[in-house]
């Protein structure tokens, strides 16, 4: 049986305090550099985080822009209202779940995620309501983890999946290119820097 939404928050409230220690050697030798690049493509003033988690891409945002975060872990969230705090940032932050926003169609310039969907019960749903959330002509930004190409790393990946969701909520073997080109976007691109199982996405409606 795949985890609902509330077993997924009780792992994500679980490790909320530890969350970033967890990450920390991945974060300074991979994701870092990542992030940064994926935040160097932002077009527009008015941006939405989702899955801001504790705020790991706080210091990527862009000076002067109007920046809501989401996240639908209240213990995450009070980690990233923490650190928001201390490093002075300007952003609004909301409990809300990425299947069900609370905004209007056509509201913001950038729509921005990162590491997000390998935790989203129903990808394709999240990835639609991104997609009527961000205005015509703008932009859907996503890093993403994805399963392997390789048939012998893809194996693997599918035969562990199971045991990484139970402990930590999250899944190594989505096929996220292939669920964001599933939705209306008149354009799908990723980077060509993107490795075999780390993808930028940039997608356009």
């Amino acid at each position: 049986m795949k985890p609902n939404n509330d077993a997924i928050k009780k792992r994500y409230d679980r490790i909320a305090p530890y969350f970033d220690g967890m990450e920390a050697v991945m974060e300074g030798l991979f994701f870092k550099s990542w992030r940064k690049r994926l935040w160097d493509r932002v077009d527009g003033h008015h941006i939405l985080e989702v899955g801001v988690g504790t705020g790991k891409n706080f210091d990527y945002y862009p000076k002067d822009a109007r920046i809501t975060g989401i996240d639908f872990s209240e213990k995450m969230l009070s980690e990233a209202k923490r650190k928001r705090g201390r490093k002075q940032v300007s952003v609004e932050l909301d409990l809300m779940d990425v299947q069900s926003l609370y905004f209007a169609d056509n509201s913001f310039d950038t729509v921005i995620a990162s590491f997000v969907f390998c935790s989203v019960p129903a990808p394709i749903k999240g990835l639609k309501e991104l997609y009527r959330v961000c205005k015509p002509g703008g932009q859907v930004l996503l890093l993403e983890h994805v399963l392997s190409s390789n048939p012998v790393i893809a194996g693997a990946m599918n035969l562990l999946n199971p045991i990484v969701v139970t402990l930590v909520g999250a899944n190594i073997n989505r096929q996220t290119v292939k669920n964001v080109q599933a939705c209306p976007f008149s354009s799908v691109r990723v980077d060509e820097h993107s490795s075999d199982i780390i993808k930028l996405i940039e997608a356009r409606k």
